[in-house]
């Protein structure tokens, strides 16, 4: 049997990842120099979000190659077989980097196979991706065939995004000043998505909170398409520091469309540096990640 791995930007819960036999690699949330999550550093959702408000200002750094063939090293003797669902190419070089360090390793380890695959999403989007890679995983499904229909499908992940505090957007440098100062003023809400680079665009500006989750979940209605009938859709919600929203949103998701199959968890330090507290996301199955 394959062994999956992820990294801290699919943001799946620790318990997820010790239930189903799925490992994590790495990137780092950094604050004046030091780590303060990432690779044996543990750091609450809430915790963190207190930090921000707090004015800290974190950076973040992606897994290096060394970091890859490191991994690999540690782990050759658990199975000759891997597969690796890594944070999308639109928002890091972690994955050209892991595809670097495989490289490396299996020209010294030609027994072994590894196979990577770019999400082309985050946070709760690769985490889809890799709850799928389990459900085919425990089915008996092969590497190959696992990490083919994931590729195919990488970009049926659809994101469904807001913030409520367009300051957090400015902070993690994807608005500018001028347009956190005039949306907060009129209540601007941003709704976000990943395009098929796997890069964050802003689709639509809704006024209000409540108008803007529930957008969220209108935009999942005229998206999905041939996947609302799915048996097997799985529904994952995550949000900064506001699980009442989260909550809400999924109330609203299960009246909509009566999925019960619905995960919610946090955004992580990682994820969370670039987005703040206020963040909710959806993500799901869907035909089209257009807007």
């Amino acid at each position: 049997m394959f062994k999956i791995i992820t990294d801290n930007g699919a943001d799946l819960p620790k318990s997820y990842l010790e239930q189903h036999q799925v490992d994590c690699m790495f990137l780092s949330t950094i604050l004046d120099g030091e780590v303060i999550a990432g690779k044996d550093k543990d750091l609450s959702a809430v915790d963190f979000y207190r930090m921000l408000k707090d004015g800290a200002k974190p950076t973040t750094s992606q897994i290096g190659p060394g970091d890859a063939i490191a991994y690999f090293e540690e782990h050759q003797n658990e199975t000759d077989e891997f597969l690796y669902v890594g944070l999308s190419s639109g928002l890091s070089g972690t994955i050209d980097s892991v595809r670097s360090g495989v490289e490396d390793f299996l020209n010294s380890h030609p027994g072994k196979k590894i196979e990577v695959v770019d999400s082309l999403t985050g946070s709760p989007g690769e985490g889809l991706l890799v709850c799928y890679a389990v459900m085919m995983r425990d089915e008996g499904k092969t590497l190959e065939e696992t990490a083919g229909w994931l590729r195919d499908h990488a970009k049926n992940v659809l994101l469904a995004i807001t913030v409520d505090n367009l300051f957090d957007l400015w902070r993690g440098g994807r608005v500018s000043r001028t347009s956190a100062m005039v949306g907060s003023l009129v209540s601007i809400k941003p709704f976000i998505i990943v395009d098929h680079e796997g890069k964050l665009q802003v689709a639509k500006k809704i006024r209000g909170r409540r108008k803007s989750l529930q957008y969220l979940v209108d935009y999942m209605d005229s998206h999905m398409g041939s996947y609302r009938e799915a048996n097997r859709q799985l529904i994952v919600i995550n949000h900064g520091n506001v699980p009442d929203d989260a909550a809400l949103t999924a109330d609203m998701v299960k009246t909509r469309f009566g999925f019960e199959n619905i995960m919610i968890g946090n955004v992580g330090p990682m994820i969370g540096t670039h987005t703040g507290p206020s963040i909710v996301v959806i993500a799901f199955l869907g035909e089209d990640r257009e807007a």
